[in-house]
């Protein structure tokens, strides 16, 4: 089966993480994409640019590049990279993060075995070094009931996971500008148009977090993009308005909380220690 790869890439890039990326979406596949598209958002610094142009030159006419002359953000630059993808489905992936060796096997198997799913993801182990330390599993549902309820509350998909077939994304208007939450808010889209969706129980990327990128997630922009959410579920019917607000002044809460106490609460309510 043919399928897209997908990648935005920006100047805060670490060239070595990007090369381990690539690695292990084409070097260590077993089963390998015939179309990566990469989009450049913004001008990028000259190590990061000759790491492109080497994999420019290694895959030729595999990878396809476009450039942007600004940098509009992740979700933009992927609608413009999901205009010029060319097969029916497509394959998200970070610049940063290490897919397993068997990721894309699982994930066309999936497909063939489940054609009624139009989007599904993995799970996912963190880690912020290297791939040695990764033992916090990031858990999400594998089901679409229990996603759809697990939308309610908490994003269903690792987004660096997820395939998603092209057309449908694009009918539904694509990524939407939702501070922090363009995934987000594209998934409750697809579950409020009554789409199947799913997830494979097993992990299939290693995602580098960054030095307490959890503790950093509050301020009042993130309240604000928790009340866009809020009235995104209120719109598309998908939560009890009750409870929604409830969830909504939770959420908030958090968002104020010291960064220590909300980098603990992540490390302990939303994450799981997983013993190699």
């Amino acid at each position: 089966m043919n399928f897209t790869v997908l990648m935005s890439l920006y100047f805060k890039e670490t060239p070595e993480f990007f090369d381990n990326a690539m690695t292990s979406i084409w070097c260590d596949q077993k089963n390998k994409p015939n179309e990566i598209i990469l989009v450049l958002d913004g001008p990028l610094g000259q190590e990061l640019q000759y790491c492109v142009n080497s994999w420019q030159k290694r895959l030729f006419s595999i990878l396809r590049v476009f450039p942007l002359k600004n940098n509009v953000g992740l979700g933009k630059a992927l609608n413009f990279g999901l205009e010029h993808c060319s097969n029916e489905w497509v394959f998200r992936m970070d610049t940063d993060d290490i897919c397993t060796p068997d990721r894309f096997q699982k994930q066309v198997e999936f497909i063939s075995n489940n054609p009624d799913i139009v989007v599904f993801g993995g799970q996912i182990l963190e880690f912020e070094q290297t791939i040695n330390d990764a033992k916090v599993l990031k858990a999400v549902p594998t089901k679409h009931e229990e996603i759809k309820q697990f939308a309610q509350s908490r994003c269903p998909f690792n987004h660096m996971t997820v395939a998603y077939k092209k057309d449908i994304i694009l009918q539904l208007g694509g990524y939407k500008h939702h501070l922090f939450m363009e995934d987000y808010n594209l998934w409750l889209r697809v579950l409020g148009a009554s789409y199947q969706v799913g997830n494979l129980s097993e992990v299939i990327l290693h995602a580098r977090v960054g030095n307490g990128m959890h503790a950093r997630r509050k301020g009042l922009e993130y309240i604000k993009s928790e009340h866009q959410l809020l009235n995104l579920k209120k719109e598309l019917k998908l939560q009890n308005p009750i409870h929604a607000n409830m969830l909504f002044l939770v959420r908030s809460v958090f968002r104020l909380v010291p960064s220590s106490v909300l980098g603990k609460f992540y490390n302990t309510f939303l994450r799981k220690k997983v013993h190699k």
